[in-house]
């Protein structure tokens, strides 16, 4: 092979990797479903909402898993966080495909980085928030926080049906367990958002423990669906991590929870929290 040439199969290598990115698929190509267990959700389940922070691991080799984990319980609504877009949207498509089960999404993304997400140093995918609804979606609004701490991190909100009944959802993502400081301020803005509403679900990872100081705006609007999780928090009050912490919540204002889980993936290092919830 000539020089020109060398140099040319390298360069067509280069930008071959660029546009694949870092979440291309870390192993085979999946043809098949990933097979659900015995007790699987037959089908949505319109009153239930789940909270889930998808990164580590992360990148699109997790995503049939992920898909499976998800269609196992079939939520109506679905907030994630530190997700990519792309990641999203072939999990979407392996629930439809695999699963038979059809969401509607929304981004609240508030990073655009190709190193973590793939696509073009000039044209990267985006990274934040989602939200997956069974019903249509309307009124999302997406806000970054002013400060976001080490990393860009906000919330996204929009309308859609929760057993039946027009709700405002909100997804967030606070800064990290360390800058509580940072997370205080954010909250405020956070709050101030979900008081405007009568029926609200809040869900999201805030790197907060119950009885971290900062959370004390969010008690006073509303209630965790696990209810041994507070500002005085019970020994009952489930973890939601790999490192045994409560950082997930599924806060409810004017919603109740009939009932409530944490389930464990291998597939990332926060567990899955979700309620199955009514309006009150």
């Amino acid at each position: 092979m000539g020089r020109r040439r060398w140099w040319g199969a390298v360069a067509a290598a280069a930008a071959c990797a660029l546009l694949i990115g870092p979440s291309a698929p870390s192993g085979p190509l999946v043809s098949d479903p990933l097979p659900l267990p015995a007790d699987a959700a037959r089908d949505i389940v319109p009153d239930r909402v789940m909270t889930w922070n998808l990164c580590n691991p992360c990148g699109s080799g997790q995503n049939p898993g992920r898909a499976a984990d998800i269609a196992t319980y079939a939520p109506q609504v679905v907030a994630l966080q530190e997700a990519c877009v792309r990641d999203v949207e072939e999990i979407r498509r392996q629930l439809r495909t695999f699963y038979g089960l059809d969401y509607h999404v929304e981004y609240g993304s508030v990073l655009r980085d190709w190193g973590r997400c793939g696509g073009l140093p000039w044209s990267p995918g985006g990274y934040g928030q989602a939200i997956l609804s069974a019903a249509p979606i309307t009124d999302p609004v997406t806000t970054e926080y002013p400060d976001g701490g080490s990393e860009d991190r906000g919330y996204l909100a929009v309308t859609t049906a929760v057993a039946g009944r027009p709700t405002r959802v909100f997804n967030t993502h606070l800064a990290q367990f360390s800058q509580e400081s940072v997370r205080e301020r954010q909250i405020k803005v956070f709050a101030k958002e979900v008081a405007r509403h009568e029926h609200t679900i809040a869900l999201g990872d805030f790197n907060a423990v119950p009885d971290a100081p900062e959370l004390a705006p969010m008690w006073r609007l509303a209630k965790d669906a696990d209810p041994d999780c507070h500002p005085a928090p019970a020994l009952g009050c489930a973890t939601t991590t790999d490192w045994s912490s409560k950082f997930d919540y599924v806060f409810l204002r004017g919603h109740t929870a009939r009932e409530h889980a944490v389930h464990h993936s291998e597939f990332s290092d926060h567990h899955q929290f979700m309620a199955d919830v009514e309006r009150t």
